[in-house]
């Protein structure tokens, strides 16, 4: 009976929840000029007509329905620094409704008070005249007559040439233009009865101010880097080159953030072929945004199966406009410190801005310690794991014997024991990387001696292996390039791997390929082991400094339009 209860009690409450008739729900939600099915305030033209005015591109004369739609595209109701300033604007006796705006935080307020709206609102010399007087736009004197060109009244014009002392105002008729002004710090000015825009440049913003480099410091040069202002940036270039045939384009990448790119070159200099490359490419990128280099150094990269850079990446303008003077491209990013430089070769990324400021000698001993360093850096752990494992043979006897007695005690293979130290060193590094900066040092330091003196102490690794990985880590840091030499931090464990499988006939095969793929790159159409591979002019473009009164000619595989860059004979005044 209980039972029978139950069940007759939960059927009735199916019956009460459950509805027969099982309607499907669907719910949108409606645009913002959508007509609504209770009401006919709207109808069916005009529901056309909002729809248009809701997509509209070209600005709008009536200055009620401009107001209405950039408060809808920039969401005023929400947004607390979307700021549309209305006002009522004189010129000749006459009074016109009219708007300013802006966004809060990104002009100049005194500029906005000083230069617009109290030229615009309060009465001068230049808003009083008659509405019916002409504007006279030339005046001549033939024969003792006087011939005068006016011109009549018109508020545009007038506006544009008397009303605003702006150094910098431009008309725009399209609302993405004038979109993208504000947004980068400009205010527009929308009068009653205009179908354009003033695009007035009041730009008031906090940015940082030009600093030393960070990660390309230099003891005998310039000291200044780029800014993540790309006008602070295009500034300094032409502060350094100093050429009215430098020439610096504007392009915007990106749909929706509209990233404002530079390309930078010297147009006596540079070959055409190349500056038509570099814009193809970044014309043709279609991608929402854009936020830094590294991302379009990435996106214009020819082979993107490899991780050795292609594409010179720098902080310098000293060392930008080196690179311009020699034919390559400049490309600056808005709101990011670093240039980018194209064709680049091997030898860029090994090469340092402060070899053409000190003598030959110093220069090409530094360089020599690079080369140096690249191959201790690549193939000592490697070396020491083939050696250890295959070729005990290539070693003395004493040698021999101190190695086998420092690895008595180790319950490791060699290959667990490298990669142990190599890993570690890395994250030691990388932890003296991200923490806060005065203690970054210390933990580098004092972490790399409490690790290796602990695993030696607990028979983990051998101190001869503490000696390889430390002057592997040393030679690391002398890579004057942040990229090149992650590449070969990462190559290195290739070789280690190739050693312990192979020993030196891994190491041999691993490095046949890697020169192979090497010789196979091409940078923005130049082979990328120039001028090595292919041949070309050793004495002008090779890896070694020459002295500075011999460096007559550009880098013969750019193809610039000038060949030669200083006279044969330089020092006239020793050489006649």
């Amino acid at each position: 009976m209980e039972q029978e209860k139950q069940s007759k009690f939960i059927e009735k409450l199916k019956q009460f929840f459950n509805r027969s008739n099982q309607i499907e729900d669907s719910f949108t939600l409606a645009s913002p000029y959508e007509e609504s099915k209770d009401t006919n305030s709207l109808n069916t033209n005009q529901l056309q007509e909002n729809q248009k005015i809701f997509e509209a591109k070209e600005i709008f004369s009536s200055l009620t329905v401009t107001i209405e739609y950039l408060k809808v595209k920039y969401n005023a109701m929400i947004n607390s620094d979307i700021i549309l300033r209305e006002f009522t604007l004189s010129a000749r006796n006459r009074q016109y409704k009219a708007l300013l705006f802006f966004i809060d935080g990104m002009v100049d307020s005194q500029l906005i008070n000083n230069n617009v709206l109290q030229a615009l609102m309060l009465r001068n010399r230049a808003n009083i005249f008659d509405g019916d007087q002409n504007q006279i736009v030339s005046e001549a004197k033939t024969n003792n007559i006087t011939v005068r060109r006016v011109k009549k009244f018109d508020l545009e014009n007038y506006v544009f040439d008397c009303l605003l002392p702006q150094n910098n105002v431009k008309k725009v008729t399209d609302f993405d233009s004038a979109f993208r002004s504000v947004n980068m710090g400009n205010c527009l000015l929308f009068v009653d009865t205009l179908a354009l825009a003033f695009d007035i440049d009041v730009k008031g913003f906090k940015q940082r101010e030009v600093n030393t480099p960070n990660n390309e410091v230099i003891i005998k040069g310039p000291q200044e880097a780029f800014v993540e202002n790309i006008r602070t940036n295009t500034s300094q270039l032409r502060r350094t080159v100093n050429n009215e045939n430098l020439v610096i384009e504007s392009i915007d990448v990106g749909k929706i953030s509209k990233t404002k790119c530079a390309i930078c070159y010297m147009k006596n200099i540079a070959n055409d072929d190349l500056v038509a490359e570099v814009k193809y490419r970044l014309n043709n990128l279609e991608i929402d945004s854009l936020l830094s280099s590294g991302e379009l150094e990435q996106l214009i990269e020819e082979s993107h199966k490899y991780s050795v850079p292609q594409i010179i990446s720098t902080e310098r303008p000293d060392k930008s406009s080196k690179y311009l003077y020699s034919g390559r491209v400049v490309v600056l990013v808005n709101g990011n410190p670093y240039a980018l430089i194209m064709p680049a070769t091997f030898f860029d990324f090994i090469s340092s801005p402060e070899d053409t400021n000190l003598k030959f000698q110093f220069a090409n001993f530094v360089k020599f310690l690079r080369l140096l360093s690249i191959f201790i850096t690549l193939f000592l752990p490697g070396l020491y794991v083939a050696i250890a494992t295959f070729h005990q043979e290539l070693l003395q006897t004493e040698l021999l014997f101190s190695i086998l007695a420092s690895r008595e005690n180790v319950p490791f293979p060699i290959i667990f024991e490298i990669l142990i130290m190599e890993i570690s060193f890395e994250l030691i590094r990388e932890a003296g990387l991200r923490v806060p900066s005065p203690i970054g040092p210390t933990i580098g330091i004092v972490g790399a001696l409490v690790l290796g003196q602990a695993a030696v102490s607990a028979g983990i690794v051998s101190p001869i292996l503490i000696i390889i990985v430390a002057i592997t880590g040393i030679a690391s840091f002398s890579i004057p390039d942040f990229s090149f030499g992650f590449h070969l931090r990462i190559l290195r464990f290739v070789f280690i791997l190739l050693g312990y499988i192979a020993g030196f006939f891994g190491i041999a095969l691993g490095m046949f390929v890697y020169l192979c793929v090497l010789f196979s790159l091409n940078s923005f159409g130049v082979p990328y082991m120039v001028p090595y591979g292919p041949v070309t002019n050793l004495n002008h473009g090779g890896y070694f400094v020459e002295p500075t009164w011999k460096r007559e000619k550009r880098p013969d595989f750019l193809n610039t339009k000038k060949e030669i860059s200083q006279e044969h004979i330089s020092m006239k005044w020793k050489y006649k």
